[in-house]
């Protein structure tokens, strides 16, 4: 049986900082409804008690509407609330010890930065997708380590799918599709935007049909 990331493709939307959750889920509930694939809970801007209530309230919504929840960073988090999955940077723990705490059946993703080795060490470790950037400059974060659309192509080989995160935008995001990206990572693109429903649906044009 195929895992459940391997037919992900789409908008992998990311969650903004904010402090408030019943705007968050007032935010994220019509993008949710407009078909982004994947929903990563990230907030860098509150507590572990805030942190966890989001995440709950989170999962409930994603449940609802049959989206996928990950959780940046904390494996922990995301077993508490019976969360898809976690995404794990660089610096912030095991695949494998991540892969035991959630079970097979879990969305493990990994940032491999700029870098084709991180790949292949997370795939080997247990990963169910990689995560490639940043190919743009940001507004989320400070990057320092630019990603090429060769990238994609190359991890092709590793049977994964393939995420472009990174000052992603309706028009440049195209290009990184056709190089091999299986989702499109945003933040601020979205949530950020005067209309984010039309934002969403302008990077999910990004996808030719199949």
């Amino acid at each position: 049986m195929p895992h459940p990331a391997s037919a992900a493709r789409g908008v992998y939307l990311i969650t903004p900082d904010e402090a408030d959750t019943a705007r968050l889920l007032e935010r994220t509930r019509p993008l949710l409804a407009a078909g982004a694939a994947w929903l990563q809970y990230r907030n860098k801007a509150v507590d572990a008690a805030g942190r966890h209530e989001q995440a709950q309230a989170l999962q409930a919504l994603c449940a609802a509407a049959g989206v996928p929840l990950i959780v940046n960073d904390d494996a922990a988090l995301a077993a508490a609330v019976g969360a898809a999955g976690v995404h794990l940077g660089e610096d912030d723990g095991d695949i494998a010890a991540a892969r035991a705490l959630l079970g097979a059946d879990a969305i493990i993703g990994a940032s491999c930065y700029d870098r084709i080795e991180l790949a292949q060490r997370a795939v080997a470790a247990g990963a169910s997708y990689v995560a490639f950037g940043a190919f743009f400059p940001s507004r989320s974060k400070a990057t320092t380590r630019r990603a090429h659309p060769q990238l994609l192509r190359e991890a092709a080989t590793l049977g994964v799918p393939r995420v472009a995160i990174g000052g992603l935008t309706a028009d440049n995001g195209a290009p990184l599709v056709a190089a091999g990206a299986d989702l499109l990572a945003v933040i601020s693109g979205v949530y950020a935007a005067d209309d984010p429903v039309a934002a969403l649906r302008g990077y999910q044009a990004c996808f030719p049909p199949r």
